[in-house]
């Protein structure tokens, strides 16, 4: 959400802003329609003095036995009751759509975002890893003899339909012992704090952050009014709503392992085999809630958690900063780590950590109290997939595959499988 202060004070700044992301200026509309806003309440302020006023001049009317003064002082105070609320109920109503104009605009761009239209204009930061000489043509996860019994897409559209999956066995214990594997080092390494979240929210946190009112068709609603999460970043980050944190308390780091669901609109054709893009799928996410002076430093650690674990699992990657063009609505910087797919030939992202700035916080309410006692300011919100479980298997999958159809696992993986390295060709764990 943006601050309608901020607009009036600098709108060229706001508009040139919005340009860089491709979006035409706004900043007329809206201060007109605030201008409005502003003087519908001044002139019911107004009427409302003007019926104080009268209110109390029937007293008076009335304790000289002044009828005639009465009589028009008690009609001049009903009619003044009927303009106000008329004014106020407009005022509110050109308050909500300010309100709504405000939160279906994306955030502005920090300033050292590349400028761009879309994915093509990325700009890589760095890579990790060498991918490996296989000495013959890798095959893409679903492909591979060992993977085949334990990955059913036909059982799963027979349930389900459409891009979702079944996994058994040795397979479905590898994509377990990722997200452990994951929650673990979050924890035991990286000091954020395991949370248990719903997966069913209200509007109020939907909306808080940033996926309500311009993405709801992203999102499933059930009969009832909750929303399915698309990432545990709403409930995680949803948490803090309508508080005053005290500084000493700032930052806020957690994690959770969570089942996600997107309906995956206007994604019709694309990325349809395999498991890459789901309905229902499983992500350990990472939320902070920092003081503003902090947050670009937790960006940068937040990707260094992200990308530790695919260093971990060996899993070669690159990290590029996004553009302008490609960002997401609520995001003021995203970086996406993207892993090496050698059954595709190529990079395909795993985690994105975004820092939405104050956007956020605004919405919710979110604020801390400064050490000086000064006036409550809002945090700063921040979040990445640290990873996506389902993409991290198709990583580790393709990576580790073997000519006669086995995979070998990452070594970091034992621990959480009863000291097993191998998928064999036929499925099993060795």
């Amino acid at each position: 959400m943006h601050d309608i202060r901020a607009i009036r004070e600098n709108p060229q700044a706001f508009d040139a802003a919005l340009a860089r992301r491709g979006d035409a200026p706004v900043s007329s509309e809206l201060l007109a329609l605030d201008e409005a806003r502003r003087a519908k309440i001044l002139a019911a302020e107004t009427a409302q003095a003007e019926q104080n006023k009268a209110a109390k001049a029937i007293g008076a009317a009335k304790a000289k036995g002044d009828e005639a003064a009465f009589e028009r002082l008690r009609a001049e105070v009903s009619d003044k009751k009927s303009e106000v609320a008329a004014m106020q109920a407009e005022a509110k109503a050109l308050d909500a759509k300010l309100t709504d104009m405000l939160a279906r605009i994306p955030n502005l761009p920090a300033e050292d975002v590349p400028e761009g239209k879309d994915e093509g204009d990325n700009v890589e930061v760095r890579r990790w890893g060498t991918p490996r000489e296989m000495g013959f043509a890798p095959k893409e996860h679903f492909e591979i003899a060992g993977v085949v019994p334990g990955m059913d897409f036909e059982t799963a559209a027979k349930i389900s339909g459409a891009r979702f999956v079944v996994l058994r066995g040795a397979v479905a214990r590898i994509h377990r012992a990722l997200a452990q594997f994951m929650i673990d080092t979050h924890v035991d390494e990286n000091g954020l704090t395991e949370t248990q979240t719903p997966v069913l929210v209200r509007d109020e946190a939907m909306y808080g952050t940033d996926k309500l009112p311009k993405f709801g068709e992203d999102s499933y609603q059930t009969t009832n009014g909750w929303w399915l999460i698309p990432t545990s970043e709403v409930p995680l980050t949803f948490s803090v709503a309508g508080e005053v944190l005290a500084v000493a308390d700032l930052p806020i780091r957690m994690t959770a392992h969570t089942q996600c669901f997107r309906s995956e609109a206007g994604s019709a054709g694309k990325d349809t085999s395999g498991m890459l893009r789901q309905h229902q799928f499983e992500k350990v996410e990472m939320v902070s809630i920092t003081h503003p002076d902090e947050s670009d430093a937790e960006q940068q650690r937040m990707l260094r958690c992200a990308e530790g674990l695919l260093e971990k699992l060996g899993v070669p990657y690159r990290t590029v900063v996004l553009c302008t063009g490609d960002m997401g609505f609520g995001a003021r910087r995203t970086f996406d780590i993207e892993a090496w797919l050698p059954g595709q030939d190529t990079y395909r992202e795993i985690s994105s950590v975004s820092t939405t700035g104050d956007f956020q916080a605004r919405r919710m309410n979110a604020r801390f109290k400064p050490a000086d006692g000064g006036k409550p300011e809002f945090v700063h919100t921040l979040n990445g997939s640290g990873l996506a479980v389902g993409r991290c298997l198709i990583a580790v999958l393709e990576n580790g595959q073997n000519a006669d159809g086995s995979v070998t696992l990452p070594t970091v993986l034992a621990p959480y499988l009863g000291g097993k390295t191998v998928l064999t060709a036929q499925g099993a764990l060795a």
